[in-house]
């Protein structure tokens, strides 16, 4: 059975590849956090593998081999690695990490439900971090609770997935002044989100008032736009693709891979995959489950969809 859905900010994010800082000084932060948080999972991993200096981005890291086997479609293997990760984490930043990873992992089997409890950690963690960085704090809640739904939707747990982004904008939008991420982007998320789940229950004129809904938003923001415009084909395509308007899917999808920061996004690949095939293109939707599955190498709900779905497509077994 076919569920898809498109890309949140991945986290993407997971993964927080897709986090989008509104200012110059955030992004720094963030990503100087990021760096730090992962270097202290995997030299926590004493259990796993000894980890010397230097060495914490090495391929053979733990986390790296869990994120491979992940890939691979190992992720019974893979899980074994993260558990130990989160037991010998040395901080609490570490644990939330390897927590995160672990939720991602359970993404690759499609599990909803062991998605949201492990993104419920990191959630958790998070709080404890309000007094000492706000705003990051309230962000990175609410991207994880929008990174679980992602998961759900996909998985067809549409309840669960609209349950979790509408507790991801909730918590989003708790973020004190000076805010480093505008209540225009979780308004044009909550509207994405709506809109396509509105299109997976068939409900035509609902998800096309949440696009126009998403449209007026950006309109309403040129700065946040610049950063999310480039997720609005993708939402119509989805809209398309789900309500059976083929032509208007290929044409936004095509459109969408277009566009400069989403022509390496295995999930927009696989859903131009999906269209091709409906409308009867063999050869064309394989060259896109072919495109999908070799991009699909990142530990985050677009991979973590695209990858099992495109390998079941191409034929190929696990560990190809």
């Amino acid at each position: 059975m076919l569920h898809v859905s498109p890309p949140e900010q991945p986290a993407q994010e997971p993964t927080a590849r897709e986090l989008i800082a509104m200012t110059t000084t955030f992004r720094l932060r963030f990503v100087a956090g990021a760096v730090l948080i992962g270097a202290a999972v995997c030299t926590a991993a004493g259990p796993v593998h000894a980890q010397q200096p230097g060495r914490a981005n090495a391929p053979d890291s733990p986390m790296r081999r869990a994120n491979r086997l992940d890939t691979e479609g190992k992720t019974t293997e893979a899980r074994v690695i993260f558990q130990q990760l989160i037991d010998s984490a040395a901080t609490p930043a570490a644990r939330a990490a390897a927590q995160r990873a672990m939720a991602m992992s359970y993404a690759f089997d499609g599990d909803c439900a062991n998605t949201a409890k492990y993104e419920q950690m990191v959630i958790d963690y998070w709080k404890t971090r309000e007094q000492a960085e706000p705003q990051n704090a309230f962000y990175q809640q609410g991207e994880m609770a929008n990174e679980a739904a992602r998961v759900c939707i996909d998985a067809g747990d549409l309840d669960t997935a609209e349950r979790l982004y509408r507790l991801g904008y909730e918590l989003g939008t708790k973020e004190p002044a000076p805010q480093t991420h505008p209540r225009s982007l979780w308004d044009y998320r909550l509207a994405h989100a709506m809109g396509r789940l509105a299109a997976r229950r068939g409900d035509r004129a609902a998800a096309d008032r949440e696009v126009a809904a998403a449209r007026r938003i950006l309109d309403s923001d040129p700065e946040m736009a610049a950063q999310q415009e480039r997720f609005f084909p993708y939402l119509v395509g989805y809209v398309a693709l789900y309500t059976n308007d083929l032509p208007t899917a290929e044409a936004e999808f095509e459109k969408a891979i277009a566009l400069r920061g989403n022509e390496r996004d295995p999930f927009m690949h696989a859903l131009l995959g999906v269209t091709y095939e409906r409308m009867g293109r063999a050869d064309d939707a394989r060259a896109m489950y072919q495109k999908a599955y070799e991009l699909s190498t990142s530990h985050n709900p677009p991979a973590a969809f695209a990858r099992p779905f495109a390998r079941e497509k191409l034929g190929l077994p696990k560990g190809a």
